[in-house]
């Protein structure tokens, strides 16, 4: 019976993840699904699936099935007789589902879907953290570790060596030399870091629309490159005219006005680079958003030249979204595609609105970097 249940519930996962699939691109749009994000779940709601489950009555005296039972003898705790006056009702039932899921799963389903390359990831010889492994049995241990199974065998041996096993009488009583404890030894587990350095326009023309978008596409961003590094920290940059370093809330909730000069992340983020993360260890994904209206001809060539020097022979990928706005001019994205049409750790995507955000996902994490 368990392993038939085993079946039955890995085959309605099966069918949940098909459900999410057919509708992941529905899904990536929603950013209040992200607010129902938990510590390491996230609800997703999946239409139209029936589970079938068992609905147990209240243990009563007497009724049909415990006693005598008369024609027309309402069946149920809390039945009542009805004149069946009522009125029919139209159309069909809701069966909505909310399921949470794991983001470790959530994230397998984004790459199977995009068809997402897994990530060739570097400094694994030089970050480690201890890991617990249980290595063997022993003979002595804390109760808590002790192996039941291992403890019976030994307990069974000695009692029919001895000649003490009844058969008939299958009882085995554990003595202190016939237990058996778990041992466990710490090693040293290989493990690659990563960081995303998020960098965002906050000028005027970058209004509550364009940061919802990059809200929403930041999480599924962070969801794959979780899955595939141990560790992964965040950092976020906004910017106008100049650069600071803010907490994720200020990121995406910052208004301002003024120019843009998109040099100022660019040189903040190399001196974060240069000050915290050692490129020989660390994993670092730049992320920069903007509607691509910069300042001047002047400070995008300044840009071209700190990516060039500064910042792309550092990371594994650079990425730029362009958010599409009504008082951007859009020239940015051109300017780059100019000045690194084939390099290959730089990734380039438009993102019109909500709906682009899945193709934009691709844009940037299809390369695998």
């Amino acid at each position: 019976m368990p392993s038939k249940i085993k079946q039955d519930h890995s085959r309605f996962r099966e069918i949940i993840r098909g459900k999410i699939k057919e509708n992941l691109r529905k899904y990536i749009q929603k950013g209040e699904m992200i607010g129902k994000k938990g510590k390491d779940l996230i609800t997703i709601p999946v239409p139209s699936i029936d589970i079938p489950h068992f609905r147990y009555g209240h243990k009563e005296q007497g009724g049909v099935g415990q006693g005598d039972g008369a024609p027309g003898t309402v069946l149920g705790p809390g039945a009542v007789e009805q004149d069946g006056k009522g009125k029919a009702g139209q159309g069909e039932g809701q069966h909505g589902l909310e399921v949470d899921l794991s983001l470790d799963e959530l994230a397998e389903i984004l790459g199977e879907e995009l068809e997402l390359p897994r990530i060739e990831s570097k400094g694994k010889k030089n970050l480690t953290s201890p890991k617990v492994k249980y290595s063997g049995v022993h003979n002595t241990g804390p109760e808590s570790l002790r192996h039941f199974k291992r403890t019976y065998k030994q307990a069974l041996r000695r009692s029919i060596a001895s000649g003490t096993y009844n058969p008939k009488r299958p009882i085995i009583v554990p003595t202190r030399e016939d237990k058996r404890y778990r041992s466990w030894r710490v090693t040293a587990l290989p493990q690659s870091n990563a960081v995303v350095i998020y960098m965002m326009d906050v000028s005027g023309s970058m209004g509550d629309e364009q940061k919802e978008i990059v809200r929403i596409e930041s999480f599924w961003i962070d969801t794959w490159l979780r899955s595939n590094y141990k560790g992964l920290e965040t950092r976020y940059i906004i910017h106008d005219a100049v650069a600071r370093e803010v907490d994720r809330e200020t990121f995406f909730h910052t208004r301002e006005s003024g120019g843009t000069m998109i040099s100022s992340a660019y040189k903040l983020c190399k001196e974060m680079m240069v000050a915290d993360y050692d490129t020989g260890s660390w994993n670092i994904y730049p992320f920069h958003f903007s509607d691509g209206d910069n300042w001047s001809a002047d400070d995008t060539r300044a840009c071209v030249t700190l990516l060039k020097n500064e910042v792309l022979p550092k990371v594994n990928q650079f990425a730029y979204g362009q958010v599409e706005s009504p008082y951007g001019s859009g020239q940015f994205i051109k300017d780059l595609r100019e000045a690194f049409e084939d390099v290959e750790n730089v990734a380039l995507s438009e993102i019109a609105n909500k709906d682009a955000i899945y193709q934009s996902i691709k844009d940037f994490l299809g390369k695998g970097s």
